[in-house]
């Protein structure tokens, strides 16, 4: 599932200065200003793709060389999307705190508070629970209030034309980018939208619930009735696209997200379990089988569950069975411990607004 650009902060001394120490300081060599990044203008392969983009499109291309033209190389971007280090331990109880929080959980509570109808509306429609839909807003943007600072077409441009290589998926990473960039400019020439204007994450994401330019395309709603689909300022549309990605990502009404499991140490077999990892695949006999109990309701669920894995750094991890639901979260960030972290954040301002 919002990283902010570094600023530079100058300490000035407070204290009075003497004459003649204001002078040697003003002699002091100052830093050197680091060159702005060059325009994608001087790209010959990025304005080759802004032909090709056109030309699939029809789209004018002139309009689409000056878009990508203008925008410049995010020099930090291509370091933020390497995966960590190999071997680099995971800590779900240290991911889980960054996000199931007070701060997310206060601003959680109003934001439910303040949408409560139309939250309703949207479980009613879609059959996806407000705690989830109100999960992901959190862990997303805190109901809005990070959404990204960067221009959507830098963010982009870099990563469809200047992908790190040492990534292990550089080549399917690059391609997808470039299929971002391409739904992007055709969503802007669609909407009149400047495509210099808009921001969003280091990735391209946009809007309170945070959607990739193909996700916009696909499954953006205009729940609010007014003409139009605003995933920045309008709640109505960002909580109704929300419930309608679910839904196309085979979100299953009235399924929980996962069970509970105990585990039989004399017969388990934890490599096979883990094997298929978040992709559903055992039923509750077979996971039995193999020295994994389902617990609670989840002895009789009907649907294939995955063992998931939540590492706690050097403590035991913890083990959940994770229905076709839980699946459905990891569509939205492929990641166990997000969608974990997604699920935690809703039922724990849903249990506050019981109260």
């Amino acid at each position: 599932m919002t990283p902010s650009t570094a600023k530079i902060i100058f300490l000035i001394a407070a204290s009075a200065l003497s004459i003649s120490a204001t002078a040697k300081n003003h002699h002091k060599k100052h830093p050197a200003k680091t060159a702005p990044a060059p325009l994608y203008a001087q790209r010959a392969e990025a304005m080759q793709f802004a032909d090709d983009l056109a030309g699939r499109r029809g789209l004018d291309r002139e309009w689409v060389r000056q878009a990508i033209g203008q925008a410049r190389l995010l020099r930090e971007v291509p370091r933020l999307v390497l995966p960590p280090p190999k071997g680099s331990p995971k800590n779900w109880a240290a991911y889980r705190a960054r996000f199931v929080e007070p701060v997310r959980i206060r601003v959680g509570l109003r934001f439910w508070q303040d949408n409560a109808a139309t939250l309703a509306r949207a479980e009613a429609e879609y059959g996806v629970p407000a705690e989830i839909i109100v999960g992901i807003i959190g862990v997303e943007t805190i109901y809005g209030q990070h959404m990204g600072g960067y221009r959507v077409i830098d963010a982009l441009s870099t990563l469809s034309f200047d992908f790190p290589p040492a990534h292990p998926r550089a080549a399917e990473r690059r391609a997808f980018f470039q299929r971002e960039l391409e739904q992007f400019l055709t969503l802007m020439d669609r909407t009149g939208t400047d495509p210099h204007q808009p921001r969003g994450s280091y990735a391209g994401a946009m809007g309170l619930g945070q959607f990739m330019p193909s996700s916009w395309a696909r499954y953006a709603v205009d729940f609010d009735g007014d003409g139009r689909i605003d995933l920045n300022q309008s709640a109505a549309d960002a909580i109704g696209s929300v419930a309608n990605y679910f839904v196309g990502h085979g979100w299953k009404t009235g399924m929980p997200t996962h069970y509970p499991v105990q585990f039989d140490a004399a017969t388990l077999q934890l490599d096979d379990l883990l094997a298929p990892d978040i992709l559903p695949t055992f039923s509750p006999a077979s996971m039995a089988a193999k020295g994994a109990q389902v617990l609670g309701d989840g002895a009789t669920h009907n649907g294939p569950l995955a063992l998931v894995e939540l590492q706690n750094g050097g403590a035991a991890p913890s083990y959940v069975a994770g229905t076709e639901n839980f699946y459905a979260v990891t569509r939205y960030n492929w990641s166990s411990y997000y969608a974990m972290a997604v699920i935690e954040l809703g039922r724990e301002i849903a249990a506050q607004r019981a109260q």
